[in-house]
C-alpha cells in the first residue's frame, strides 16, 4: 500500500525563524532590524503564524513582548525544527565514517542548559564517535587542559583565569538583566539602577562562580545588596523571584518566564553596562585537536552561529 504523506503544516520555516528572533529579542521591531524586515511585515507574520498554530503565542507589552504559556512550547519546536532544516543542509552526508574517542567536560550551567541537545545530535551524525562527558568546575577544567589531562572543555569563558594558555571558540554571548517578579513594581519598568536594587533582599546563585561575578558588577556600581539569600539550585531561586522573596541579575540564556509552579517572572533591563556572558569551546594553546575533537569544534561552531542553538537558552 502506498504511504501516506503527512500533512504539511499551515506555517514556513521563515515564520519559525521571525518568531524565534521575536521570543530571543524580546521586541518586534528589535527582532525586525535583526532578520531585515519592517516592524509591520514582522508583526504580520507573527500574528500568521498565531492564526495558523490556533493560539496566542506572546504577550505585547510598553516595554515589549512575552512568550505565553503556549508560546514558550511552542518556542522549543521551533528551534527543533529550524536546528534540524539547518543540519540538514549543513551536514547531509557527513560523519559516518569518523572514528574515535573524545572526552569533553563541561561545567554545570553549560552542560544542564545550553550544551546537552547539540551533543545528542553530534552522535547521531557521528555515531562512531566514543564520547565521554563529564560535569566539571571551570578551575579544573581549566587545570586538567593546560596539563594536557583533558582534551576539550566546554565553559564561561568570561571565568577563565587563564584565557592566554588556551585556545577558545565562543559559541554564543548574553546580557544580564534583573528578575522580578510579575506584581514587583520594577516589572513595567523601563530600567532599573542599582541605587534601587540594594534596599531590596538579592538572591545569589552560587553555581558556576555566579556569586562572584554578581559581586564583582555590584562593586563596579558602587553598591553592595541589603540583604543577601545564596542557592545553588536555579528552581528555587526561580521560585523565589517568582513569590517576591528576593531578585536576581542574570543572563538572558537561563531566563524563563515561568517558575516550576507556574508563576510567572519578568526581565527587566539594569541602567549600567554589565559584562557580556560568553560560552564556549576551550583546549591547550598550541595543541593540534584530533579530528574527533575537531568535528566537534565544527559542529558546535556551525550549530550555534546558524542563530538556533541547539538547546535551551542558558548561562548566567
Amino acid at each position: 500500500m502506498p504511504t501516506t504523506l503527512p500533512e504539511l503544516p499551515r506555517f514556513t520555516l521563515r515564520q519559525l525563524h521571525y518568531f524565534v528572533a521575536v521570543a530571543r529579542c524580546g521586541q518586534i521591531s528589535a527582532a525586525a532590524t535583526e532578520v531585515g524586515l519592517s516592524q509591520s511585515a514582522m508583526t504580520l507574520a507573527i500574528a500568521d503564524l498565531e492564526q495558523a498554530v490556533g493560539t496566542a503565542l506572546l504577550e505585547r507589552g510598553r516595554q515589549g513582548v512575552t512568550l505565553t504559556h503556549q508560546g514558550q512550547g511552542f518556542l522549543q519546536h521551533a528551534e527543533s525544527v529550524l536546528r534540524m532544516a539547518n543540519e540538514a543542509a549543513r551536514f547531509p552526508f557527513r560523519g559516518r565514517d569518523l572514528e574515535g574517542k573524545l572526552e569533553l567536560a563541561a561545567t554545570y550551567t553549560v552542560l544542564g542548559y545550553f550544551l546537552l541537545p547539540a551533543l545528542a545530535r553530534f552522535r547521531e551524525l557521528y555515531p562512531r564517535v566514543e564520547l565521554s562527558l563529564e560535569e566539571l568546575p571551570r578551575k579544573e577544567i581549566e587545570s586538567r587542559l593546560t596539563s594536557g589531562e583533558l582534551e576539550m572543555g566546554a565553559l564561561l569563558l568570561s571565568n577563565l583565569e587563564a584565557p592566554d594558555r588556551l585556545e577558545t571558540r565562543v559559541l554564543g554571548r548574553s546580557r544580564r538583566q534583573l528578575w522580578v517578579s510579575a506584581d514587583h513594581e520594577y516589572a513595567s519598568r523601563g530600567s532599573v539602577t542599582f541605587e534601587e536594587l540594594a534596599a531590596l533582599t538579592y538572591i545569589l546563585p552560587t553555581v558556576d562562580e555566579g556569586d562572584r561575578n554578581a559581586m564583582r558588577y555590584w562593586a563596579d556600581a558602587g553598591y553592595r545588596p541589603h540583604k543577601l539569600v545564596q542557592t545553588s539550585s536555579m528552581e528555587a531561586l526561580r521560585e523565589m523571584v517568582a513569590l517576591n522573596l528576593g531578585v536576581t541579575i542574570l543572563s538572558d540564556m537561563v531566563f524563563r518566564p515561568w517558575s516550576l509552579d507556574g508563576r510567572r517572572i519578568h526581565a527587566v533591563p539594569m541602567d549600567a553596562r554589565l559584562p557580556v556572558m560568553e560560552v564556549g569551546l576551550a583546549w591547550a594553546a598550541g595543541r593540534a585537536l584530533s579530528p574527533c575533537a575537531a568535528a566537534m569544534e565544527q559542529f558546535l561552531g556551525r550549530s550555534f552561529a546558524s542563530g538556533v542553538p541547539p538547546g535551551p537558552k542558558a548561562f548566567m
